[in-house]
């Protein structure tokens, strides 16, 4: 048996599990040997959820998986649904979500495009499997890897993460470093978060993998449909996570506190915010408020280690949720080394797999930092080339006719922050 698609909420689940764990539906029925020549019906249109992304009927008005209200009713038409041109947007609620017709795989490969597939490279990258975990005696410098590594489980999801794979062994080959996987995550009642356990799987299955202390053990991942994770190559001495107060979205904040790293201690946190989700019938739930009273309430519970790195999706929009509220000491390491670049992470013009989206560039995701001992010496943004070879048909109505746009396909929807540090 092999894992199984919900007819109803697209989530993928395990071959052993009865019914869906999003939304308790039952698996479909098995395909019947008479109707194995029959062709398959087309796709019905669904939307996608601005809050989590999830494809929807378009006769439902809420998502399945968040319970979102979606931006047309229940009743729409076909027409209704469908995304509008550039050109025509200003005739329509500036704020309207994007929709647009299920995705497909591009059979056909870039125009150019080298045969070798980066993706692929993670299949057999740089040995790892018999390299030592360094102790940290002999620290020079540190690098942290925050990731939104995006939960689209429908959009080349392992390609994907074997290319994510392929940026580690690129970028952090040093056996000193820490790869924090942060996630984007969806509202749900309980303190879950939208790790997967495919992705977990994928992740646990590659070469690299085992040089890493991970903060989640295989039985927690496969017990809960989502979580957070922390990866460190140096000693750890413990891993917590603490629940914030006032999330509805089960947020919280992930804490790796290191062994002594030549004689000085590193705490590295990470997490997600609480995430805006805009909906009618007042467009309004921005989740601001909550948003900046988790990240006090996040640099509040660090701000008793002398050495602290607080990196992740922060959800931040500084139009709406102000200045992020840094305490004394406590610096931004991307206003700090590059104060005259924006550092949009989310960008739907630069990353062009997110072609027909309406525009948004944003720093969604940040690294603060509090370093009594140490100081931070980079800060570079990667993950922003296509994976080679690879692409996907994203259909959208122009005006009256429908287009089928050919893009390419990227790591994630954001862009990764490598950070350094070294010693003073």
């Amino acid at each position: 048996m092999s894992s199984w698609s919900c007819d109803k909420c697209t989530f993928i689940n395990p071959p052993q599990i009865s019914e869906c764990e999003m939304c308790k539906s039952s698996p479909p029925p098995p395909s019947s040997a008479s109707t194995s020549t029959s062709s398959p019906p087309p796709p019905s249109p669904k939307w996608s959820c601005k809050s989590c992304t999830l494809f929807n009927s378009y006769k439902t008005s809420t998502c399945h998986l968040c319970g979102t209200r979606s931006s047309v009713l229940s009743n729409s038409t076909l027409t209704d649904i469908l995304n509008i041109d550039d050109d025509h947007h200003h005739h329509h609620s500036k704020d309207k979500p994007p929709v647009f017709y299920p995705l497909r795989r591009c059979k056909r490969k870039a125009v150019d495009s080298p045969e070798h597939d980066s993706a692929n490279d993670s299949d057999n990258p740089v040995d790892l499997t018999t390299e030592k975990v360094d102790s940290g005696k002999d620290f020079g410098s540190f690098k942290i890897l925050s990731y939104n590594v995006w939960f689209r489980e429908d959009l080349e999801l392992h390609k994907r993460m074997k290319a994510i794979g392929f940026i580690i062994t690129t970028y952090m080959y040093n056996p000193r470093s820490t790869y924090t996987s942060d996630r984007r995550h969806v509202p749900v009642s309980e303190p879950t978060h939208e790790v997967t356990p495919d992705i977990y799987d994928i992740f646990k299955r590659s070469t690299w993998w085992n040089v890493y202390h991970c903060s989640v053990s295989s039985e927690k991942a496969h017990s809960r449909p989502y979580f957070c994770m922390q990866l460190s190559k140096l000693p750890v001495k413990s891993f917590s996570t603490k629940a914030f107060s006032n999330s509805i979205m089960g947020r919280e904040l992930c804490i790796a506190e290191l062994e002594d790293v030549s004689g000085k201690s590193l705490v590295v946190a990470t997490s997600h915010l609480e995430s805006p989700c805009p909906g009618p019938p007042t467009w309004d739930q921005m989740f601001s408020k909550e948003r900046v009273e988790q990240a006090n309430e996040a640099l509040n519970l660090l701000k008793r280690y002398p050495n602290v790195v607080f990196g992740g999706d922060m959800n931040w929009d500084e139009k709406k949720d102000g200045q992020y509220p840094l305490l004394d000491g406590w610096v931004d390491a991307w206003s700090e080394l590059r104060p005259n670049e924006t550092g949009w992470t989310y960008d739907t013009k630069s990353n062009q797999m997110l072609t027909g989206n309406r525009k948004l560039q944003i720093r969604l995701d940040r690294f603060v930092c509090h370093l009594r001992d140490l100081k931070i010496s980079s800060i570079d943004m990667i993950g922003m080339d296509e994976i080679h070879g690879v692409s996907y048909i994203k259909e959208k109505k122009v005006r009256t006719e429908i287009k089928q746009l050919v893009l390419p396909v990227l790591p994630s929807d954001h862009y990764g922050l490598l950070l350094t540090i070294s010693s003073k």
